[in-house]
């Protein structure tokens, strides 16, 4: 049971930053805005975080208030995601350039950005937001509910309890809300609108350019947040101007699941599997007989790290032809054009 709650656990933390991109990339086409970008919100997002938990770091603030600090962290992370996401918004809606190549190009611009800050600023190659053990500060424990840690919280307690970090309470939490705001509210309705038919929705007094910039907007701030959380998790605390491809990876959690916020929450946790076999291969002991099998049976440890790219290639292969794009994602709104 201890072995399956681990897994759980930790293909979780590995979905968490893939569910929240995949939000923003959704967010943005769904306007009819084409995010390629989000590896480079990512990043942005991850630097400023970054600054900001290292300046908590140094003046007691973290240690004293670990929660509280994760909290602003998570927020100046979608708050610069979301800054940097203007640059797509202005030349994708108001220049009506390709959406992809300036996509592209604010992820070449975004890594060199985040090296020129950390040697500027820190005078580092990579920036090391904490000092010590610094993610067992964020980390929900036993101890931090006040709960001996030798006590059983049984299957639940220990999968979602224990050693968990307030980033994937927030992130269930903006994954109800979001889903509820795209299908239930008449925000949501409009916005869809736009990505499917923006002239009719002209048509009915809908201001397309805004909420194609609502759009980007919201895809930029959750997309900086999944930095933040992939530089506190899987990065080890630190930022220097990459995210291992998890904004690639969560264009393609999006498109398998088909830009709907359940298939999409369904796909994240599939590749957070998947990642969490190719990070901890080697000590998952799948009988508990302290045999390590996937170790033992001979493949390469590069193999294991290909695993999640491979998989993203076989499911894009077999499943993007059949998904359903909005209509007009990709496509520069012009308000002459019938």
């Amino acid at each position: 049971m201890m072995i399956a709650a681990n897994i759980i656990s930790l293909t979780v933390l590995f979905a968490v930053p893939l569910l929240l991109v995949a939000l923003g990339g959704m967010f943005s086409e769904h306007s009819g805005v084409i995010n390629i970008a989000l590896e480079g919100m990512m990043i942005i997002g991850a630097l400023f975080a970054c600054f900001t938990l290292q300046a908590f770091d140094q003046s007691g603030f973290g240690p004293a208030h670990p929660q509280l600090a994760m909290l602003v962290a998570i927020l100046v992370a979608g708050l610069t995601g979301m800054i940097f996401s203007f640059f797509l918004g202005f030349a994708a809606i108001n220049l009506k350039a390709d959406q992809t190549i300036g996509g592209t190009a604010l992820n070449l611009m975004a890594p060199a950005l985040v090296l020129f800050f950390i040697r500027i600023i820190a005078n580092q190659n990579t920036l090391q937001m904490l000092t010590g053990d610094a993610a067992s500060w964020f980390m929900i424990k036993k101890s931090t509910l006040g709960i001996d840690k030798n006590t059983d919280l049984g299957f639940f307690g220990e999968t979602f309890v224990n050693k968990v970090y307030l980033a994937t309470y927030v992130c269930i939490l903006l994954f109800l809300i979001l889903s509820i705001l795209l299908y239930k509210t008449r925000f949501g309705l409009r916005l869809r609108a736009c990505g499917e038919n923006p002239q009719a929705a002209d048509s009915l007094g809908i201001n397309v350019y805004k909420m194609r910039y609502a759009g980007t907007t919201i895809s930029g701030a959750l997309a900086g947040m999944g930095g933040f959380v992939y530089a506190l998790t899987t990065a080890n605390c630190a930022s220097n101007g990459d995210v291992a491809g998890f904004g690639f990876l969560a264009l393609a959690v999006m498109i398998f699941g088909n830009w709907k916020p359940v298939n999409i929450a369904v796909s994240s946790l599939l590749f957070g599997l998947f990642k969490c076999i190719a990070a901890s291969y080697a000590s998952i002991d799948i009988n508990g007989d302290g045999v390590y099998m996937l170790a033992e049976i001979g493949i390469s440890a590069h193999l294991y790290r290909m695993l999640p790219y491979i998989v993203t290639l076989l499911v894009l292969a077999f499943t993007s032809k059949s998904s359903r794009a909005p209509k007009a994602e990709g496509i520069p709104y012009d308000k002459g054009q019938r």
